[in-house]
């Protein structure tokens, strides 16, 4: 595949999924991603499963008895997928992903259900987001059913021994990721392309700190960006490519040394100080407004600037469909609210916390799943965040649950 279109944010899931049918029809010869084919060589070694919340999980090491490689090649086409022993992988000095940075991956978790069983959360729009990234930075599509497929057979094999029926409540992080790897040494989409997928024990940085450090008071404390930008509009931060992640790492840094969890990305510093991401999580702001209605307030997507999240989709279709006038969610702090998809600023939240409007603020994401804010520096000054109880803003309190009751089972739902 040498081009392709890049697809419109506002219908990514779509998008990625027909790019890839219309690339596959117009090369008959070029295999598609078959899940049929797939071939397990189980491990003779079995690997140490460490105990939840120790520092083996903390270190994020701990990588599952086994893996999945698929290779892709210009002149075939997907090959058949391979279920191995886990392993380090063999690629050229000269490949592309080592040098134009043709790479992408995804994120999202497997979870033991207090029922017994394993679920992983609305995995379709994980699989094909992956096609749009991919296409992104020049990788070929595929059909994203297929790695779904793949993704359930790999668990099957993995998930019973890493995530026992002894442990409901725990999960296991996945990373489906795809790199060129083809040897020659030039600038243009490689030849060869490998994907593989990894499981690995996560630990849970929505409520716990590291074995041995201080407990954290709660709620993440945010630095505004003032100089650096993850992001901007026509670019590919709506994207999960290695490319949005490195060059944030100094400010990550920078932030923590002053004792704050996440930077809160901001675009147009010069003037609108908008309101983009925090960290590698959506953020979603709850407010009054002057009329004395209530909003969850997060960015749009059709700057592409920010990620289609999973969990920040789940967090608005919820919303949408529950915290609505005369909804039976509705009980005691919590009302309806106008879910609004908008241009959010530092200018409005400084101007809303100085008039006592705000209520509360949260990220959401595979990895902090959702994790309510306490303050957000901005321009040397700190702006607190209401709690609502203290611990949490009432709202990220009963998102949480609801969203943790359909990824453990305690609640029959489709995206489970």
């Amino acid at each position: 595949m040498n081009g392709h279109t890049v697809p419109s944010a506002s219908s990514l899931q779509a998008s990625g999924i027909q790019d890839a049918k219309t690339h596959l029809q117009s090369n008959p010869a070029i295999q598609d991603l078959d899940a049929s084919k797939l071939t397990i060589t189980r491990t003779t070694t079995l690997r140490p499963v460490p105990e939840p919340d120790s520092k083996e999980i903390w270190s994020v090491k701990a990588c599952t008895d086994h893996m999945v490689m698929v290779k892709w090649t210009e002149d075939a086409g997907w090959h058949a997928p391979e279920l191995k022993p886990y392993g380090p992988l063999t690629i050229m000095p000269t490949a592309s992903c080592l040098h134009y940075a043709t790479q992408c991956f995804e994120g999202m978790k497997v979870y033991r259900g207090y029922d017994g069983k394993l679920r992983l959360f609305r995995p379709d729009r994980n699989c094909a987001r992956l096609v749009t990234s991919s296409l992104r930075v020049s990788l070929p599509p595929f059909d994203p059913v297929e790695l779904e497929k793949i993704l359930k057979a790999f668990l099957a094999v993995d998930g019973p021994r890493w995530l026992p029926k002894s442990r409901p409540g725990t999960f296991l992080y996945l990373r489906p990721a795809m790199i060129g790897n083809g040897e020659q040494l030039g600038v243009s989409p490689p030849s060869e392309v490998l994907l593989f997928i990894l499981a690995v024990p996560w630990p849970d940085l929505s409520t716990s700190s590291p074995p041995g450090s201080p407990p954290k008071p709660p709620g993440l404390k945010l630095l505004a960006s003032k100089d650096d930008t993850r992001a901007w509009p026509g670019g590919f931060g709506y994207t999960k490519v290695g490319a949005n992640y490195g060059p944030s790492f100094g400010s990550q840094m920078e932030g923590r040394k002053r004792g704050y969890d996440q930077i809160l990305w901001l675009l147009n510093n010069k003037q609108e100080h908008e309101v983009t991401e925090a960290g590698a999580s959506n953020f979603f702001l709850v407010w009054k407004t002057r009329e004395g209605r209530t909003e969850m307030v997060t960015a749009p997507l059709d700057s592409k600037v920010i990620l289609d999240g999973v969990t920040r989709r789940s967090v608005l279709d919820l919303a949408k469909e529950r915290l609505v006038e005369g909804s039976r969610y509705l009980a005691g702090e919590v009302g309806p609210v106008d879910v609004v998809e908008r241009t959010l600023t530092m200018l409005e939240v400084e101007e809303a916390q100085r008039e006592g409007r705000l209520v509360e603020a949260f990220v959401s994401g595979t990895a902090y799943f959702i994790t309510p804010v306490s303050a957000i520096n901005f321009k040397d000054e700190e702006l607190d965040i209401p709690m609502g109880d203290g611990t949490s803003g009432h709202y990220a309190a009963l998102l949480k649950q609801w969203l943790g009751d359909i990824m453990y089972g305690n609640v029959d739902h489709p995206w489970g």
